[in-house]
């Protein structure tokens, strides 16, 4: 039996290095920085970082960033960050050129980006919930008829 990286909790963890669409690479090799597993930023922070890593073709590590928040976000917010996590592996999936696996976290995003009802009425920190479906759904649309989006395509704004 093979044994795997794992962290301080005894979750499976890889320590490798990886290339900039979060792909493993081999032990030793240089690879791109990583995203801190402890990484706990205020809203506004975690919307800014994670819009420089998707302007700047980063969509998995701007995953990891948004994941971070979707764990360590109030219980009331979860849905949306895990939306918006959703998205950025959904443009990983269209980088990677695996159009399936982009369909099926962009459906997911789409679907909670639409459910997400915050209490006051209105999405927090600026967060443009309306024009992320849309262009998720853009996206969907080119992959359905089986064009590969530009890479231009690929660097939503998360905020209005």
């Amino acid at each position: 039996m093979v044994e795997r990286d794992r962290d301080d909790a005894g979750r499976a963890r890889s320590s490798r290095p990886r290339d900039r669409l979060g792909r493993p690479l081999p032990p030793g090799s240089a690879g791109v920085a990583r995203i801190p597993d402890d990484l706990n930023l205020p809203p506004q922070q975690t919307l800014t970082f994670a819009q420089q890593l998707l302007d700047e073709g980063f969509a998995f590590n701007a995953h990891e960033v948004l994941e971070a928040a979707w764990k360590n976000g109030p219980f009331a917010e979860r849905m949306l960050w895990q939306a918006l996590a959703q998205f950025a592996v959904g443009l990983t999936h269209i980088q990677r050129g695996n159009p399936k696996g982009a369909r099926t976290l962009l459906d997911r995003a789409v679907t909670r980006l639409t459910a997400y009802r915050p209490e006051a009425g209105q999405v927090p920190y600026g967060i443009d919930r309306v024009g992320l479906i849309a262009h998720a759904e853009s996206l969907l649309a080119a992959l359905d008829a089986g064009v590969e989006p530009a890479a231009d395509n690929l660097k939503p704004r998360l905020r209005g």
